[in-house]
């Protein structure tokens, strides 16, 4: 396997259109074996230990590649066993995730390579459509439960992450909540992500292309849509579908914000929003911020992440996000999501408006 690598490490210098390489996908424990023999997380066991084998794998290619990232997926459970129905035997579920997700143990047993800056911890996640006994789709605080579930198993390392893989049929309405949930979670970090997958033959998740394998699924679209970077060069072109809607806002002072309200997707008799909100002042909003808004069609918010919202009438106020989104560098932004029902129309409210607190 290391001189595989190694052999396309050489073919391919030298060309920018290949940046690195995803070491091994989605190492874990096979079966139900509750012993711990599959891929475990500094366990020491050099024949189960993927830390130490990522290490090895990724110095053999540096050697002969030192440009190229180095992409390290995690494991399952970090014993290297099978959660026995998801409970305590042999991991609690804290220390068993998705295959390949499972980075905790690399925030104190990291990987070490001999190139600086080419490490890039690439965990996968999935949505209920995938596998429904994940413990935190249960949780009654979902989806508001997940940022602490993806901070425990890799929100926190110190290093780039790029999360490899992620994404679902989005048959179950709760997967987008689900998917909702995690961009806006992977954009207010500055994560970087690719999704699976844009082909439609996944039987697990389908694609973002239809079984036409031309035909965009503008549901998956409008909810990744916000998060994407245009191509180099180009502006991004107007959707009809997601409209954006910016608050005013004055030069520069210490306390300033803006908010701008897009819709992420939407279904029979609801939708998905995302509202972002920019520090355009010249001071961290320390103590938080407030966004305000009135629906003009009978629009009702259900559920809303990221932060804590109170109504009056159609008048939604949003404030109290938790830490991570409380405090905006001047001209950073952090956003919350939404979902809401809606019957003959949804328009986008107007006025919207910030404040600092």
């Amino acid at each position: 396997m290391i001189a595989d690598w190694q052999t396309l490490a050489r073919r391919y210098a030298g060309n920018p259109t290949v940046i690195g390489a995803d070491l091994f996908n989605e190492p874990h424990a096979e079966g139900t074996d509750p012993n711990g023999t599959g891929a475990c997380w500094g366990c020491g066991d050099p024949n189960r230990d993927w830390r130490l084998a990522a290490q090895r794998i990724g110095n053999a290619i540096l050697s002969v590649q030192p440009n190229w990232l180095i992409f390290v997926e995690g494991v399952s459970c970090l014993s290297g066993g099978t959660p026995n129905a998801w409970d305590n035997i042999p991991d609690p579920w804290q220390n068993c995730d998705w295959w390949g997700g499972n980075l905790s143990g690399a925030v104190t047993q990291p990987v070490v390579l001999n190139v600086a800056n080419r490490l890039v911890y690439a965990p996968h996640d999935y949505g209920i459509s995938v596998f429904d006994r994940q413990p935190w789709f249960n949780d009654p605080n979902f989806p508001n439960n997940l940022p602490s579930v993806w901070n425990h198993f890799w929100g926190q390392l110190n290093a780039p992450i790029m999360l490899g893989e992620f994404g679902s049929t989005l048959a179950n309405p709760l997967d987008v909540q689900w998917l909702n949930t995690l961009m806006t979670y992977l954009t207010s970090n500055g994560f970087s992500f690719t999704y699976w997958s844009w082909n439609p033959n996944s039987g697990d998740t389908g694609g973002i292309v239809g079984d036409d394998w031309w035909t965009v699924n503008q549901q998956k679209y409008n909810i990744l849509r916000p998060h994407l970077n245009p191509p180099s060069g180009i502006s991004p072109s107007p959707s009809t579908s997601v409209s954006p809607s910016v608050s005013p806002s004055s030069s520069p002072r210490p306390g300033g914000c803006t908010a701008t309200y897009t819709i992420t997707g939407s279904w029979q008799g609801g939708f998905g929003a995302e509202v972002r909100v920019t520090n355009t002042g010249t001071a961290p909003t320390s103590n938080g911020w407030r966004v305000v808004w009135t629906f003009t069609a009978g629009q009702r918010v259900t559920n809303l992440w990221q932060a804590v919202y109170t109504v009056s009438g159609n008048t939604y106020t949003v404030t109290n996000p938790p830490d991570y989104n409380k405090v905006i560098p001047p001209g950073q932004s952090v956003t919350f999501g939404f979902n809401a029902s809606w019957t003959n129309s949804n328009p986008i409210p107007s006025p919207i408006t910030c404040t600092v607190l």
